[in-house]
C-alpha cells in the first residue's frame, strides 16, 4: 500500500485489507421477508431493487436517496449508462413504488439529483407524495466549461408521505457574519458580539451555499465519485428525523447517510450493491464510534464555509 503524505485522512482501503468490515455487512439469504431487529443499524450488501421488496413494511421513519444521475458513470466497476428521459423516469418510479410501502405515514423523503435528472425525479415525486420544496445546493467543486457555464449545483427534492411530518427548523439554523451590526439602544439586536466577530444565527432556506465536497485532508472523504459531504446530510437528518428514527438510505455508496445518522442518533439501514463501498461505510462507522465531529456543524449550529478557525476558538 502506498503511503500517503501526513495530512491525507482519506479513506482508500481495498476489499483485501478490509475483509473484516465486509464481513459485518448484512447479506440477506434468500427471499425471506427480513424483521426490523435484523436490519437496523446495519450495510446491506445487495441489489437495491431486490432488498426493498424484503424489508418491513411502515418501519422507515425518513428516506434519504442518491441514485445514479442519468449520465454515464463508472462506480469503481458498476457502470450506469446514460438513457433517455423516459428510461429513466421509470427507473426513478420503479424504486420510488418499492420505498413506499416501507414508510411510515409522517414520514419524509429527499431525493438527491443534477439539474437535468431533476425534472424526471420531481414530476415522479410529485405523483406520490407531497412535495415539500426543492433545496439547491452549491457543490463549490466542478471543471470549467468552454461553452457553457460551469455545473456548480444540485438539487435535493423533500417531499413528505403526509401533511403529517417532522420538521425541527430550530435544529438546523446557520450562523452567519454579521457585516453591518445594527443596535438598539446601544446593545446588539438579533445578532451575537464576540472576540471572534459578530454572528446571527438564522433559519435555514432552500439554497445552501455553506457546503464543503469532501476532500483529502477530511476524515470522511473515500475516492467515491459522488460522495455527499456528512454535513449535508446533517441537515436532513436533523431537520427531518429525531433521535431513535430509523433511516434508510437504498443507493448507500460509500456511507454518508449511516454514518452521519449514526453521529446524531439516529439508527440506519443502508443498501449498496458495491462491496468496495462497503467496506468504507463501515470503516467510516467503526471511525464514528470514536469522532461524532460533524465538519461545519459546531455548538448546535451550523456554520459558513471557511470558518474551521472560528469554530474551535467558539467552542
Amino acid at each position: 500500500m502506498t503511503k500517503k503524505a501526513e495530512r491525507n485522512k482519506s479513506i482508500d482501503i481495498s476489499i483485501e485489507e478490509g475483509k473484516e468490515y465486509l464481513e459485518r455487512c448484512f447479506i440477506p439469504n434468500g427471499s425471506n421477508a427480513l424483521k426490523q431487529e435484523e436490519i437496523t443499524d446495519k450495510t446491506i450488501l445487495g441489489n437495491t431493487m431486490e432488498i426493498l421488496d424484503l424489508l418491513p413494511p411502515k418501519s422507515i421513519d425518513l428516506l434519504i436517496a442518491d441514485p445514479p444521475y442519468n449520465l454515464n458513470k463508472n462506480f469503481h466497476g458498476n457502470t450506469f449508462s446514460r438513457s433517455s428521459s423516459a428510461e429513466y423516469e421509470k427507473y426513478t418510479r420503479d424504486w420510488i413504488e418499492k420505498v413506499i410501502p416501507l414508510l411510515k405515514d409522517n414520514a419524509s423523503i429527499y431525493v438527491c439529483c443534477d439539474w437535468k435528472c431533476s425534472l424526471e425525479i420531481g414530476k415522479v415525486l410529485g405523483e406520490y407524495f407531497q412535495v415539500q420544496n426543492r433545496i439547491t445546493w452549491q457543490r463549490e467543486k466542478g471543471r470549467g466549461a468552454l461553452h457553457n457555464w460551469k455545473n456548480a449545483m444540485e438539487d435535493i427534492w423533500f417531499a413528505t408521505k403526509s401533511a403529517d411530518y417532522t420538521f425541527n427548523v430550530e435544529d438546523v439554523k446557520m450562523r452567519r457574519r454579521v457585516v453591518a451590526p445594527y443596535k438598539e439602544e446601544g446593545k446588539p439586536k438579533d445578532w451575537e458580539e464576540t472576540e471572534f466577530g459578530n454572528f446571527r444565527n438564522t433559519y435555514p432556506s432552500n439554497f445552501w451555499d455553506d457546503i464543503s465536497i469532501p476532500y483529502w485532508s477530511m476524515p470522511e472523504n473515500t475516492p467515491h465519485p459522488t460522495q455527499k459531504p456528512e454535513k449535508l446530510l446533517a441537515k436532513i437528518i436533523l431537520a427531518s428525523s429525531n433521535e431513535g428514527d430509523l433511516i434508510l438510505d437504498p443507493f448507500l455508496g460509500s456511507g454518508s447517510t449511516s454514518v452521519t445518522a449514526h453521529k446524531l442518533g439516529r439508527h440506519y439501514v443502508g443498501i449498496e450493491m458495491n462491496p468496495q463501498y462497503c467496506v468504507w461505510a463501515e470503516k467510516r462507522l467503526e471511525m464514528a464510534n470514536e469522532d461524532k465531529s460533524i465538519q461545519g456543524y459546531t455548538d448546535g449550529v451550523f456554520w459558513e464555509r471557511n470558518t474551521n478557525h472560528i469554530q474551535k476558538k467558539y467552542k
